[in-house]
């Protein structure tokens, strides 16, 4: 279920609904038009929603270096190697 954004759609509001508030709600569920805490009007906020993949989008060396990151792999125990991009040639825990 996703999460939506509300704020007041009048010059009248409480504390809850003056900035804006996120709401737990179903897709197919009708959206709010009163404020929980007050029961003065609301209206559904637009914006850009937040997309998770399930896939690492830095998954060669070169795309991570490209990006502005640095990658390393393990060398060893509590030792890492760097394979990509700026910053220390080894990485350890001690």
């Amino acid at each position: 279920m996703p999460f939506y954004t509300y704020q007041a759609a009048t010059e009248e509001y409480c504390d809850k609904c003056r900035d804006s508030f996120d709401i737990l709600q179903r897709m197919d569920a009708e959206a709010l038009i009163m404020c929980p805490e007050c029961s003065n009007k609301v209206k559904k906020v637009i914006s850009a929603p937040n997309v998770v993949s399930g896939k690492a989008h830095l998954t060669t060396d070169k795309t991570a270096e490209k990006k502005g990151f640095t990658k390393y792999k393990r060398a060893g125990k509590g030792v890492y190697e760097k394979v990509a991009g700026k910053g220390p040639k080894y990485i350890s825990g001690d």
